[in-house]
């Protein structure tokens, strides 16, 4: 008997999800079925790709599958002691003690009827699941906040879809039954929507947490401060603790966007000190009392080097 690499066949790993085989099926059924591919052996690879998902979407025969081994696809190999015995069809049915002249999808075939009558591989005649279209919508910052609602013409017809509030950048979004049509009565496909956020001027999104960069004068960093800052939600006073250092972050607690099972994320104040550009004469004379009389020392720690 010649074995069969199924997992090769459908191009996803041993260990692959059965979302994973789904998907690599759908994508290669639409690709080979005879009714609307051009590839010139269509129906063999769409008969090869029906007979590897059959067994491996079946979690008993999966299983069985894997229990024969791994070989390389084509070899001649023997199904292990005692197969036939495990998933003949029980008495007086077929048990493949001669395995030589048998196809791997026989075994299986065997293992469909030992389950209940299964009717094998049905090939042609099976159900595809219609594709999968993709979208990429892109929202302004404020728009992923609040919600907003976006629509779609897909295949000549208006899809309309509401955004719920709390998207995230790079998040996808699935419409279920709004793709494209399946096929010997498989089910309509999925809309997904890509998420991109728009750049913002202020805010820069992190997931559901907000950065925001917020410059203090000199003597606000060094004295502390009550600031008021932009969120999403409209302005807050921000209490600066004196003392307060370049590049620490001060952390507003759900004022970022919304999560999906309620809350939300968090909005950080991201502190720079900025200098003035020019001074007036009575700033210049303060700044150079104060280079007199402090005895601050930024570059302590050089000494000694």
């Amino acid at each position: 008997m010649k074995y069969k690499d199924y997992y090769k066949v459908l191009g996803v790993e041993r260990g692959a999800s059965d979302e994973e085989i789904k998907k690599a099926y759908r994508k290669l059924a639409r690709k080979y079925h005879p009714d609307v591919s051009k590839e010139a052996n269509a129906k063999e690879k769409f008969q090869e790709v029906s007979e590897a998902y059959e067994t491996l979407r079946d979690k008993e025969k999966r299983a069985a599958y894997d229990n024969l081994g791994r070989f390389d696809a084509g070899e001649e190999f023997r199904p292990p002691p005692g197969w036939s015995r495990r998933f003949g069809e029980g008495e007086g049915g077929p048990q493949f003690e001669d395995f030589g002249n048998i196809d791997l999808s026989d075994l299986f075939e065997s293992l469909g009827a030992r389950m209940g009558g299964k009717k094998g591989f049905r090939r042609a005649n099976i159900p595809i699941p219609g594709e999968d279209y993709a979208v990429t919508v892109r929202l302004a910052l404020e728009e992923a906040y609040r919600g907003t609602e976006r629509e779609f013409h897909i295949g000549g017809e208006r899809v309309r879809a509401r955004i719920p509030k709390g998207a995230t950048d790079g998040q996808q979004l699935k419409l279920r039954g709004k793709g494209g049509p399946g096929a010997n009565g498989g089910p309509p496909g999925d809309l997904l929507l890509q998420i991109v956020l728009e750049p913002h001027r202020v805010f820069r999104p992190s997931g559901h947490d907000i950065d925001l960069d917020l410059p203090l004068a000199p003597w606000e960093a060094a004295l502390g401060a009550q600031v008021e800052i932009p969120t999403l939600d409209g302005k807050v006073k921000l209490t600066i603790p004196a003392g307060s250092q370049p590049g620490q972050k001060l952390r507003l607690a759900g004022r970022g966007l919304p999560k999906p099972g309620g809350g939300a994320g968090d909005l950080y104040a991201v502190l720079s000190v900025v200098v003035p550009a020019s001074l007036t004469e009575r700033e210049r004379k303060l700044f150079e009392e104060l280079k007199i009389n402090s005895r601050f020392d930024p570059r302590g720690r050089f000494r000694g080097i």
